[in-house]
């Protein structure tokens, strides 16, 4: 078979011209993808309505939806110009004076009294707080929960909070998994979303959260009293890292979403959830049970570290590290026990990542660039900085926060890049982790 060849300088002299002409269309294609980006983010600039300024105690005793602030008694979440408005002021004023509401020097506002009573008020309805009061969010989630039971606790709010122990211990099965979020009257869950394994960690962390806020006589009889939650919770939690891997099963954690690959938050909580558990069977004088929960804790812990850590802490196990999210906040206090130096350096760098265009933060540095703040990442990230003594940024964050409250000052779910708040409020994740923040600040 005849081959056609060029001579070498021909063949050279042909690849030369080329060049010019393939150079121009590389920066033509660069030039029209950046500008389809640009054009796809500003199709993405949202239109997010605010649902409402507030929710506040109404008509015969009713959650209710409030429009404009100036509808409700000043300083309360009760509706004005009803029969009982004043009295149902006075029993508000009554419940936060019954336990304490952290001050913070250099943050001179309302914010965190507001936050306790709409916690107080999410919680009206059923005795422990759903998410958010609007349809959508009127369920409890065990994430939300634990980081409200830890408020309520801190502050005083013992019984609200015991509540919320008691409300994961009664719709946790017998195996231990958590679903998704379930009906607030306990009654079963709103649809399909399935198990998701952190919520072991948040319902055990949670538990210990409230034991340590007792006297000391009372957290013994506590823990007995959940004993079934712990015991339930620290055995599936073990089950779940029970493989060579030493690591969880891929789980839907706080992003929603079906995963195919572990996330660095469900690794996370669990490790945190197993160190609760620890701590909880010390209290019960169960030696061996502590010490079982300590070495799982230390086993995940170890291999979070030698697995995730070599990427930079990525949300995705062996995924990129410009995807940090707030799994590596779940790493740190308050949820976990121990400060690695270089988890704080993932940690540090994380805004970076995170940051958007009103000031706030995404849930994660691969979230999408739709430039809207989420208050509960924001909130989430100043609880971090003030329990690592990185008193600055924390409070910055509750500045911030504080200057993108609604109308009313309740804490909403999202802030739009022009700085206005959207979507549903109160959330009860923000208010609690607010709350949790000044606490630690204060004391």
């Amino acid at each position: 078979m005849a081959v056609l060849t060029l001579e070498p300088g021909l063949t050279a002299a042909r690849q030369s011209q080329r060049w010019p002409l393939t150079a121009c269309l590389c920066l033509l294609l660069i030039v029209m993808i950046s500008s389809s980006g640009l054009v796809a983010h500003r199709n993405l600039d949202p239109a997010i309505p605010l649902h409402t300024v507030a929710v506040a105690v109404g008509p015969g005793g009713a959650l209710v939806d409030v429009a404009a602030a100036a509808a409700l008694v000043p300083g309360t979440r009760v509706l004005a110009a009803m029969p009982d408005s004043l009295e149902l002021a006075r029993e508000q004023a009554a419940w936060l004076a019954a336990g304490t509401v952290p001050q913070v020097s250099g943050l001179d506002s309302d914010m965190v009294s507001i936050a306790l009573l709409d916690l107080h008020v999410l919680s009206r309805a059923y005795g422990v707080p759903v998410a958010g009061w609007s349809k959508p969010w009127r369920y409890v989630w065990p994430r939300d929960s634990a980081l409200a039971a830890s408020a309520l606790a801190r502050t005083g709010h013992r019984a609200d909070a015991e509540r919320i122990v008691g409300f994961l211990e009664r719709v946790q099965p017998e195996a231990g998994w958590f679903q998704a979020r379930y009906l607030p009257d306990g009654n079963g869950i709103p649809d399909a979303r399935g198990v998701q394994l952190d919520g072991l960690g948040w319902a055990l962390w949670a538990t210990a959260q409230l034991a340590a806020e007792l006297p000391n006589k009372d957290r013994t009889a506590f823990v007995q009293r959940h004993r079934r939650l712990v015991d339930r919770s620290t055995t599936a939690a073990l089950l779940s890292i029970d493989n060579p891997s030493s690591l969880p099963p891929p789980s839907a954690d706080y992003w929603e979403l079906r995963e195919t690959k572990l996330t660095l938050a469900t690794a996370a909580v669990l490790c945190a959830g197993l160190e609760s558990g620890a701590a909880l069977y010390r209290l019960l004088g169960d030696v061996d049970a502590a010490d079982e929960a300590a070495v799982g804790a230390r086993r995940l812990r170890a291999t979070i570290g030698a697995t995730f850590g070599r990427n930079g802490y990525p949300r995705h196990l062996g995924g990129r590290s410009d995807s940090t999210d707030l799994g590596v906040d779940f790493l740190l206090p308050p949820m976990g026990s121990t400060v690695d130096r270089t988890v704080v350096h993932a940690w540090e760098r994380a805004p970076l990542l995170m940051a958007r265009p009103a000031g706030g933060l995404a849930p994660g540095g691969s979230w999408r660039r739709d430039g809207v703040s989420w208050t509960n990442a924001t909130a989430s990230r100043a609880m971090t900085a003030a329990f690592l003594g990185q008193r600055d940024e924390a409070l910055a964050r509750l500045h911030w926060l504080d200057q993108h409250r609604t109308a009313a000052g309740s804490l909403p779910e999202k802030v739009l890049p022009d700085g206005q708040p959207a979507s549903v409020e109160p959330l009860a994740w923000t208010a609690a982790a607010v709350v949790i923040t000044a606490d630690q600040l204060g004391s």
